[in-house]
């Protein structure tokens, strides 16, 4: 294994300026992927970066009043962009690629000469449906219920001179890789493409634009973009140095071990890639691997929904390497998942301060507690040592087993197989018997090292996915850099080792769920406001009033000689107010939550008198308060119309 080449991807993310735990989720997995290919010694090249041409990026642009390379650079490098929340999840990548790189710029240009060249691309004039956010072309047939299959969004009619790509050339066989190959996994997603488009026909794909400028330009044909998902795709082969002299890395590590992508763009990387590729004459990625979705209340995250977790928010509460975990412990990779709070601090709660935390903190506590800390050589081997020794080389093979083959929740839960049989060891030991006891003492030094190597064990095979964390238990238990290999997870002989640990806080404290609940519905509520625009006004009023009835209505200055609540209402002051008419009137209004009515006395209002009387809580109301109404960051705002003093009561306002 050692020097073995790997090379993984995930999708080139489109910068949106809301990224969420579903974007994390993906490339956190890749991530884990990439750490344990690197613990079994491989030389790994991890690429991941952002997709940034397009009509929706140029649109967005337009609507902030910037340019889209301002766009797309903030969204990217920006305070809380991509970059930065790829630091923040401790994303291992080797190279970023932007597709607004000038060398990937050229790349694609050349490859889109090279496939004209081979007479897989020609000119024709599109005529059909297009969802913008996918970027996606659809034919009527395609649609569902009218709207694009993807993300049922409302899809556009477009017509535009543009290039196309014979796709259908390649149908055959695209066919047979995804049938007979185990080219695309799961399983389930290889009949999804071919009984949805394969079968049905494969169509000549779009691949230049005519409609927006915001792209790769054709270089042969000025007006024409690239289509943006020609664009995206050849970044796992630009970003290795194909067609350009940036990089020199491609005989290295092409083909692509595996492409980890979300299973919304499984058809883009399985038919068209694919085609792509044969029509460039380059090898063909070894995998694709599809996986499901991360649900909020049954439906997919998404931005446009407003129904988004924010995971600046969760790692900053919970820690990065727990929602690290969370995110690959509990979800089947393929499959979708349903995300909640609840379930993340039960996960937290349950695997790691209970069994992984609190393994490691009474194994250091024992530990120095009876031998202060080192556990030098002897000791005194049992048979029940031989059965935790067996189930550790038991859970190492099947964790790489399942790591092999992506099922990222199984190889966790064989780790914590070795831990939770590690914690009923203890229990089955009873070291503190053990203590009470000086001819008991050989036996207690090989428990308490038995605990420790499985610690080591467990802590070496978290570590793709906690690596914080794992360094962190390996550091406490004083593990030397050589025991933290794979070459050496084998379970040793507690006699014929040496340890020295040393105490220190839990690494992971017991949530308080009904608190840490609390406070993410604060903190969610805080976001949603201030994500709001900054001023919202009422709508206006499309129903016309003509000028005489408008004139009817007696806008008169009046002055406030008292003002209180009224009893038994939360929301009504009374006002008893000077009109000009030499007798006190009378107005209830609801602005008890907006002015408190101490307040209000000797100002100079405005008010409607000639409205008819109504009765509110008992009380007459004979006319109306004249206010301005707004929402401010989803908070509603009232002001009363307040006027100089010099102005006198009965003024009419005309």
């Amino acid at each position: 294994m050692e020097n073995k080449k790997f090379y993984i991807t995930t999708p080139i993310y489109y910068p949106s300026d809301k990224l969420h735990i579903g974007h994390t989720y993906c490339t956190v997995a890749t991530d884990a992927i990439a750490r344990f290919k690197r613990l079994q010694g491989c030389d790994v090249m991890f690429l991941t970066g952002t997709d940034e041409h397009g009509q929706k990026i140029e649109d967005k642009a337009t609507e902030a009043g910037v340019t889209p390379q301002q766009f797309v650079d903030n969204i990217v490098l920006g305070e809380r962009g991509v970059k930065d929340l790829w630091k923040l999840m401790n994303i291992s990548n080797d190279r970023f690629i932007r597709t607004t790189d000038d060398y990937h710029v050229a790349a694609i240009q050349k490859i889109f000469k090279k496939m004209y060249e081979n007479g897989d691309i020609y000119k024709g004039k599109y005529t059909g449906k297009y969802c913008k956010p996918c970027e996606s072309f659809w034919t009527e047939s395609q649609l569902v219920d009218g709207k694009c299959p993807d993300c049922g969004r409302e899809v556009s009619d477009a017509e535009e001179e543009a290039y196309f790509f014979r796709l259908s050339k390649y149908a055959d066989r695209i066919r047979d890789l995804l049938e007979n190959t185990d080219f695309l996994e799961p399983r389930s997603r290889v009949n999804e493409m071919v009984n949805n488009f394969i079968k049905p026909g494969l169509e000549d794909l779009c691949v230049s634009r005519t409609s927006f400028t915001w792209g790769v330009p054709v270089d042969f044909d000025p007006g024409h973009v690239v289509y943006v998902w020609i664009d995206a795709l050849s970044n796992y082969i630009t970003a290795l140095g194909y067609e350009n002299d940036k990089y020199d890395d491609y005989k290295e590590f092409w083909p692509a071990d595996v492409h980890i992508v979300g299973k919304e763009i499984v058809r883009f990387h399985s038919i068209i890639w694919p085609a792509m590729l044969m029509s460039m004459g380059e090898p063909l990625p070894k995998k694709v691997y599809g996986h499901g979705w991360l649900l909020l209340d049954g439906g997919k995250m998404s931005k446009s929904k407003g129904n988004v977790v924010d995971p600046y928010i969760l790692a900053e509460k919970f820690g990065v390497d727990a929602l690290r975990f969370f995110l690959l412990r509990t979800f089947p990779f393929g499959s979708d998942g349903n995300f909640s709070n609840e379930l993340l601090i039960k996960t937290i709660n349950t695997d790691l301060a209970n069994d992984l935390g609190n393994l490691v903190s009474r194994t250091t506590a024992m530990s120095q507690k009876y031998f202060e800390s080192t556990l030098g050589e002897g000791g005194q081997w049992a048979e029940l040592d031989d059965e935790l020794k067996s189930l550790a080389a038991d859970v190492v093979a099947n964790y790489t087993k399942h790591m092999e083959s992506y099922q990222l929740h199984l190889a966790l839960a064989e780790a914590f197989r070795l831990i939770g049989r590690a914690n009923k060891y203890i229990d089955e030991t009873a070291p503190w018997v053990l203590a009470k006891d000086e001819a008991s003492k050989p036996r207690l030094l090989s428990v308490m090292k038995n605990l420790c190597e499985a610690i080591r064990i467990s802590a070496i095979l978290v570590s793709p996915f906690m690596p914080a964390s794992s360094e962190a238990i390996l550091n406490q238990l004083g593990v030397e850099e050589t025991l933290r290999k794979w070459e050496n997870l084998s379970f040793r002989c507690s006699c014929e080792c040496c340890w020295k640990s040393s105490t220190a806080a839990p690494l992971f404290p017991r949530i308080d769920v009904e608190k840490a609940l609390a406070e993410l519905e604060e903190a969610a509520e805080a976001a949603r406001k201030a994500a709001l625009p900054a001023l919202e006004i009422e709508p206006f009023t499309e129903e016309n009033v003509d000028f005489e009835t408008f004139c009817k209505s007696d806008f008169r200055v009046v002055k406030v000689l008292a003002c209180e609540n009224v009893k038994k209402s939360e929301k009504l002051l009374k006002f008893t107010l000077d009109d000009g008419s030499g007798q006190p009137r009378q107005i209830l209004s609801g602005i008890a939550k907006f002015y408190k009515s101490e307040e209000l006395i000797g100002k100079t209002l405005v008010a409607i008198i000639n409205l008819p009387p109504r009765k509110m809580m008992g009380q007459a109301s004979c006319g109306m308060l004249i206010s301005a109404v707004h929402t401010e960051r989803g908070e509603e705002k009232l002001k009363l119309l307040m006027l100089d003093d010099s102005i006198p009561a009965g003024a009419k306002l005309c």
